[in-house]
């Protein structure tokens, strides 16, 4: 396939697109842009076979500890699981408090979208500020700006997650403690970055009106750290669970969700979870060679591994989709940028792609260049809804012409030939075309898929971000490596730790520490004001 250019695949099948088409739960899948034939899908279909694909995804709805190195399982699906059917956790259904949470949210959306719970003074909320970081904040912050034409138009929703304290200072700057609510999202109560920002956001609550007896009343935790919520203030009734079968990254649809179920009501996040449960059970039940997450996988797993690409770009076509990139950057390189199997062998082989991209049209001025003629192959998803929630003269039709327009030079790129008759048509000679075609030609043959919708919608935003989940895990069990544990981010926080006490205490402005190299204490030195080095 290395050798064959698409040009060829789509003049050679004029039935090349309804071959590769699929749809489920309202999402469409355009994949015959792609350096494929049957073959290739069957072959890669194989592959998944022979790795026992459809048995890993049966031990993941049964509840088995597929995260085998923290000896939990993965249950996000049990979180929007609008079946009868239970799900076990060491033996114990989960069902029934997944749907007592639910109706707990659903409560406490109510009382503050109907001005219910108000303030301190009496005045109804108007702002809620979500601290937390990671899959706390991302996935949550993705969601609410996707729907943002479903908000309350009398809550604003905010979003603080950055240690760096110019994140909270320019949010609080703005606001009104007697009509702002806080959340406070960690699953430990101990993230550094989290709990950092919360003492802010409580001194400043407490600095401008705000008691010990009124903290209730403005401050809500999301966590399975119960004491320390409360040791911080929050009262017990205010705290949401979260469960250590469910990921950071995959945990948008439990109370981490509340956000977004305050900004668009509780029969918006219903219905995110039912697309999502929709892309659940068509993930659960379609057969490999018509499942869309295990098509995206497959795809992403030939480029990997077959055609050496090391990155993977997602690109939205649609300004309240601007956010997926991040999102699906944790959620991938954090799932999937593994180096060791499920046993704990190393292996020789690529697993999780360097995911990026941004909202389009933006990235056509932008990093398209190097799609198109730089030397690294680079696959793109290109997302994009059929219809707008803002139809503004003819902007939707001009978004989604350069969205085809672009998959369509990907594919096909322009040939030295071409590049010379066209500029010999617009004037100039067969000598200054000679010079310059060379630097029009566009090789082509850059895959790349096309995703629609017919509107960004809770059922289908919540059915698109689960078809990614389940294209990550999907991966994860074709490399056998365990995509839900993140122990690479441990070591930072280990040394950042000891870093810090270096930085604070009084001792480290006397003497270097012979724990840090040279490099990292020739910084600390220059933190702490000490340029003897210099």
């Amino acid at each position: 396939m290395k050798k064959t250019h698409m040009r060829e695949l789509f003049a050679a099948n004029p039935n090349r697109f309804r071959e590769f088409f699929i749809e489920a739960a309202g999402i469409k899948l355009d994949f015959s842009k792609n350096l494929i034939t049957a073959k290739t899908m069957k072959l890669l279909a194989d592959l998944a076979e022979e790795r026992r694909l459809t048995d890993a995804v049966n031990e993941m709805f049964r509840g088995e500890q597929i995260n085998r190195s923290e000896q939990r399982p993965a249950l996000h699906i049990a979180l929007r699981n609008a079946s009868e059917r239970p799900i076990y956790v060491d033996g114990q259904d989960v069902m029934p408090e997944v749907r007592a949470t639910l109706e707990k949210m659903e409560l406490f959306t109510w009382k503050i979208r109907s001005t219910q719970w108000r303030g301190f003074s009496n005045l109804p909320f108007t702002d809620i500020v979500s601290i937390g970081i990671g899959g706390s904040f991302l996935g949550p912050k993705l969601v609410s700006a996707a729907l943002k034409p479903y908000w309350n138009d009398t809550l604003n929703c905010h979003y603080v997650a950055n240690i760096d304290g110019t994140h909270i200072t320019e949010v609080l700057k703005h606001l009104d403690p007697e009509t702002t609510l806080f959340l406070i999202q960690s699953k430990s109560f101990g993230t550094q970055e989290t709990l950092e920002n919360a003492k802010v956001a409580r001194h400043w609550f407490m600095q401008n009106g705000g008691s010990e007896d009124t903290i209730g009343k403005h401050f809500v935790a999301i966590t399975a750290n119960v004491p320390s919520a409360i040791e911080f203030g929050i009262a017990e009734d205010n705290i949401f669970p979260m469960w250590d079968w469910v990921g950071g990254r995959y945990s948008l649809w439990s109370a981490i969700g509340l956000p977004t179920a305050l900004a668009i009501g509780m029969d918006g996040f219903r219905a995110l979870l039912s697309g999502a449960y929709a892309m659940d059970e068509h993930f659960r039940t379609a057969p490999i060679d018509q499942n869309l997450p295990i098509i995206l996988a497959l795809l992403g797993v030939w480029y990997s591994n077959f055609m050496d690409a090391d990155s993977y770009a997602i690109l939205p076509y649609d300004h309240y989709l601007r956010g997926l990139p991040a999102h699906l950057q944790q959620l991938d390189m954090e799932s999937n940028g593994k180096r060791v199997t499920h046993n704990g062998d190393e292996v020789d082989y690529q697993t999780g792609p360097i995911i990026w991209g941004g909202a389009g049209a933006n990235g056509q001025h932008a990093y398209h260049q190097l799609l198109h003629q730089g030397t690294r192959l680079a696959p793109a998803d290109f997302i994009i809804p059929l219809h707008t929630h803002n139809p503004v003269a003819n902007h939707h039709a001009i978004l989604f012409a350069n969205c085809l327009s672009q998959t369509q030079a990907l594919m096909q790129g322009k040939t030295l030939s071409e590049a010379k008759q066209e500029l010999i048509a617009a004037g100039m000679s067969a000598r200054e075309a000679d010079a310059l075609a060379p630097h029009k030609v566009i090789p082509g043959n850059k895959p790349s898929n096309t995703v629609l919708f017919e509107r960004a919608t809770p059922r289908t935003i919540g059915a698109l971000i689960a078809m990614y989940e389940h294209k990550v895990f999907v991966q994860g069990a074709l490399w056998d490596i365990n995509s839900f544990d993140q122990w690479g981010v441990e070591l930072g926080k280990q040394l950042g730790n000891e870093i810090l006490r270096k930085l604070v205490s009084a001792p480290a402005r006397e003497q270097s520490s012979p724990t840090l190299d040279a490099s990292t204490q020739g910084l600390v030195d220059l933190y702490l004001g000490r340029d003897k080095h210099f």
